[in-house]
């Protein structure tokens, strides 16, 4: 059996496309820019390593651990979480988000001396005309933030770069002045920010592609970040699209956290890119990630969310479940795990569950009892079969063994039902 055969792929027929730079890198900001959605929970620190970790186990280069001059306890947070990276060997980048302002970057420089370990630090300033507006910005003062703040972090070692928000509605010639101005203080990465959602897969091409091209006569060496949010349901389609146009790192939360609708979802990022063939990563502690950041941040993970929601790989359709049923009857979980899924569960470590309600057929009841090690008698079969079909339901576990008890030939107990692992 041939994979290729059996999928003809319309997405690289149609020349997909490829990143412009190998390899794509990743910058989580769960930990910063997630955390300012309004419904989410701060997390105890312990937790927060515990996603770093996961973050390192899914190949995620760089996290953006908080803003140190927040105010609270933010500094003294940011440092506990970078020492302790630090001693458990993390390879992860540690990175802080600041103003271009000094009494924001200052902090940072104290935590990398301290810890004795280089930081990334992310400085932004809005750029849009209608940021300015409203703060009263003159683009000379803005330039000289800017040439100020980036110079103040590369004299002190940091890993610069330079964020301009509402970069996609911001005037290519402010852009330029801008970005120009941080790149000539040292800036080693410059960051296009889709603050409020407003870029389309085109725009954002065209976009990184203008600034791809500033760059490259500028200083080829500087590398180019896209930073998307959900506001038009369109982040990962833009982060794609900026990958192909020329940004060498794009940005996202898990479970898309975040102020408003939320950031780029990084999880569903990491899932498209592996498909893809972008990146080689593995997957397989994916769903417990996002279940964590679900658990910790108390933001509860929709049912069809994609790919680690409750229904992703759950059908309790007849024809689907038939389909299934006959996959794994050939012998062949990879045909079993993609004759009905366009993203196959084993590559994030869950499986694909069959159950029984309204819309099943005989196959869903077939399935189910052999799952749990239960005869699939004709009387067990049928009798199931009509429960499913007078409910309006997908039915539990237990509806489904009371239906079972009330059989006379005293139904097995059978095996327990195999749960999706999503984290704790």
């Amino acid at each position: 059996m041939d994979p290729q055969r059996l999928v003809y792929d319309w997405n690289r027929a149609a020349g997909e496309g490829r990143p412009r730079h190998i390899p794509v890198e990743l910058l989580d900001e769960t930990l910063r820019d997630g955390l300012q959605s309004p419904s989410a929970v701060m997390p105890t620190l312990d937790e927060k390593f515990e996603l770093l970790v996961l973050m390192e186990r899914l190949g995620i280069d760089t996290a953006i651990i908080g803003i140190p001059a927040a105010g609270g306890s933010s500094h003294e947070d940011v440092e506990w979480l970078v020492r302790r990276m630090t001693e458990e060997g993390l390879s992860l980048m540690p990175g802080c988000a600041a103003r271009t302002l000094a009494p924001d970057i200052e902090p940072i420089i104290g935590i990398s001396q301290r810890v004795g370990r280089a930081l990334e630090m992310t400085t932004f300033i809005g750029s849009s005309p209608i940021r300015q507006y409203v703060e009263d910005w003159e683009l000379s003062r803005m330039m000289k933030l800017t040439r100020d703040a980036v110079s103040l972090g590369v004299r002190n070692g940091l890993h610069v770069t330079y964020v301009t928000e509402d970069t996609t509605r911001a005037r290519p010639e402010d852009l330029v002045a801008l970005y120009g101005t941080a790149i000539a203080a040292g800036a080693s990465r410059i960051c296009i920010c889709d603050t409020v959602g407003h870029a389309t897969p085109e725009g954002a091409a065209t976009l990184v592609g203008f600034l791809a091209e500033f760059v490259a006569r500028e200083n080829p060496a500087v590398r180019i970040d896209w930073h998307g949010h959900e506001d038009r349901g369109l982040s990962v389609a833009n982060s794609l699209a900026a990958l192909r146009a020329g940004a060498h790192r794009v940005h996202g939360c898990g479970l898309g956290v975040g102020e408003r609708v939320g950031n780029t979802p990084l999880d569903q990022i990491l899932v498209n890119l592996q498909l893809l063939g972008w990146i080689d990563r593995d997957l397989s502690a994916l769903a417990t990630y996002v279940g964590k950041i679900s658990a910790y941040l108390k933001v509860p993970i929709p049912d069809g969310y994609p790919v680690v929601g409750r229904d992703a790989f759950r059908t309790g359709t007849g024809v689907h479940a038939a389909a299934i049923v006959k996959a794994r009857a050939k012998g062949d979980d990879w045909l079993a795990d993609r004759v009905y899924s366009g993203v196959p569960a084993g590559m994030v470590g869950l499986t694909q569950v069959i159950e029984v309600g309204p819309m099943s057929g005989e196959s869903n009841v077939f399935f189910w009892l052999r799952e749990r090690a239960i005869d699939p008698t004709p009387e067990r079969v049928a009798v199931l079969y009509r429960a499913a079909k007078a409910s309006d339901h997908v039915l539990s576990e237990a509806e489904i063994r009371t239906v079972l008890s009330a059989l006379p030939d005293s139904t097995p107990a059978g095996a327990p039902a195999r749960e999706q692992v999503r984290g704790t």
